[in-house]
């Protein structure tokens, strides 16, 4: 059989080195633009910062080692021009040479990914202007950096790549500035979230201007970047980083009667396969499906296009199997502090008919009395109806990773908070806490679920929703600037100067504390208290 995929980088390097390890029998043919295939593009920015120092290192394989190594024929610096699936051919063109060629297969598969988003201004040709989507992006970046010639730095994007590019500018010593035209930077996050980490980027160097677009870019007489423009203010500036989000690659698909989606990516059902008999996509380019929802979505992701990939490589090889789709799992370093999610955020879930109801927790990483603990601050949401996890958000210093990953598991199986509340979690003071973090979020979302909390979420507190409220001071020692004090430890009987009925809102540094109170007030009759989920440590909280 003669397979051609058109790509080779994640999807498509996976598709085929599966397919001949699998049947070795098979002529598999790879055409792909760029000089390197099966590079690590999400490893860029960490390039770009010397965390990872050999261009080499971003390069898993060369076309001549995964020819040798896997048997598949490797032409690089070719682009497709079109399909013709009545012929079962594409046409191509040789980047060198400009000379045209015509490819047959029997099956096909389109992997080419997808390119940066170009903005409509003027002078991003300017010496001082950056994409980062592959290695000689990083490399050129880099370099000006090395040479001195990176002084202040825009990245125009607060997505993960651009984030990631900040923080290894800021590394190097460049004063980095994030521009994003977006309520919030971080996409797909709640904006609470987003908002956190604003201010932690601010206070280690690093602005963020949200709701700001840019406008232009101009240049000095040597045709160098000098200055960015937005829609609020000038900003001088020796490079601009446009990391403004991605367009799958398939204009070359026009007229091959190929289905696409709205954003241009190819429609694919669970098995991998386009509209077309024999044609098949998979990576950035494709769509996938929603697992919470079952509705298409973009997954432009490495994991998805290497789980993927190797899906549709077992299908054309004769299986029978099925992509049960993503979640929208993500994770990202930045300074200090660690950012992931999977699943349905607040408003997406709300949007999708749920009855949602969410909790917001901070709980101990590790034994708070192990060197190097620190916290996790978790959002979790779920159907308040059927208990179902629906998707969860963390921030924190330690290993968030396995928080999302915990919860990738039991969204992706089905689970509901009474099924994952008791389960043996692994426990040791180095690596957790007696009770998991993860399910003191289940406990706390349940607790709030039946009545036993009653809390306002760290998104109706800065939507004014505890207006009425006096606020009470429930730290383990005083935080709040003009606010009454209550101690837990010293607080066993009725208050004085206080009414039962009055709306109290309890707030400590992380929340338990002041789920304790409110616990300890209902025993004394007073029936309107609300906690503060969070804390101090997640609001910021003042006393008029």
């Amino acid at each position: 059989m003669n397979i051609l995929i058109i790509g080779g980088v994640a999807a498509g390097t996976k598709v085929a080195a599966k397919l001949k390890r699998d049947n070795y029998n098979h002529n598999v043919k790879i055409l792909t633009k760029s000089k390197d295939i099966s590079y690590a593009g999400c490893g860029l920015p960490y390039y770009v910062g010397n965390v990872i120092e050999e261009r080499e290192k971003l390069i898993q394989n060369t076309p001549e080692a995964f020819s040798a190594l896997t048997g598949v024929d490797v032409v690089t610096e070719v682009e497709v021009t079109k399909v013709n699936p009545t012929e079962k051919t594409v046409e191509a063109i040789d980047l060198r040479t400009n000379e045209t060629s015509t490819h047959s297969y029997d099956k096909l598969v389109i992997a080419t990914g997808a390119d940066p988003f170009r903005p409509p201004v003027e002078a991003t040709d300017l010496n001082g202007v950056f994409y980062m989507r592959t290695p000689d992006d990083a490399i050129r970046l880099r370099e000006s950096v090395e040479a001195g010639e990176i002084k202040r730095a825009v990245v125009v994007g607060g997505g993960f790549i651009g984030l990631e590019v900040a923080e290894n500018l800021k590394e190097q010593g460049v004063m980095v500035s994030v521009i994003d035209m977006a309520d919030h930077i971080l996409p797909g996050f709640e904006p609470e979230l987003a908002n956190y980490v604003e201010n932690h980027l601010a206070d280690l160097g690093i602005m963020t201007f949200t709701n700001t677009a840019l406008e232009g870019i101009e240049g000095d007489e040597n045709g160098k970047v000098s200055k960015v423009k937005t829609n609020k203010r000038a900003m001088k500036a020796d490079a601009v980083i446009l990391a403004i989000g991605i367009r799958p690659n398939t204009g070359f698909l026009a007229d091959s009667g190929i289905e696409l989606a709205p954003n241009r990516a190819i429609k694919v059902n669970d098995k991998l396969e386009t509209n077309i008999k024999d044609i098949y996509a998979a990576g950035d380019c494709a769509l996938v499906t929603d697992m919470v929802t079952g509705k298409g979505a973009h997954s432009p992701m490495g994991s998805t296009a290497n789980i993927t990939g190797r899906i549709l490589a077992q299908n054309i090889n004769g299986a029978d199997l099925t992509y049960g789709g993503a979640l929208g799992t993500a994770v990202v370093k930045l300074p200090g502090l660690n950012v992931g999610r999977t699943g349905l955020s607040e408003d997406a879930a709300r949007d999708a008919g749920y009855d949602v109801i969410t909790v917001t927790t901070v709980a101990d990483d590790k034994a708070h009395y192990y060197p190097g603990s620190s916290n996790f601050i978790i959002k979790m949401i779920a159907d308040k109806t059927t208990k179902r996890l629906l998707g969860i958000q963390v921030a924190g210093e330690g290993n968030i990773d396995k928080i999302i990953d915990m919860a990738v598991m039991a969204i992706g199986l089905g689970g509901k908070l009474d099924d994952i509340q008791n389960l043996d979690y692994a426990y040791a003071p180095p690596f957790s806490t007696a009770i998991h973090p993860f399910a003191l979020t289940v406990n706390a979302l349940l607790n709030k679920i039946n009545g036993n909390l009653v809390s306002i979420t760290p998104r109706e507190y800065a939507q004014g929703k505890a207006e009425g409220y006096k606020v009470i001071d429930s730290a383990l020692v005083p935080k709040i600037a003009g606010a009454p004090y209550m101690d837990i430890s010293k607080t066993h009987d009725v208050l004085p100067g206080f009414d039962k009925d009055d709306k109290l809102l309890l707030v400590c540094d992380k929340g338990k504390r002041g789920y304790m109170l409110q616990q300890r007030l209902k025993a004394f009759g007073f029936t309107n208290t609300l906690v503060l989920e969070g804390g101090l440590i997640f609001n910021e909280v003042e006393v008029n």
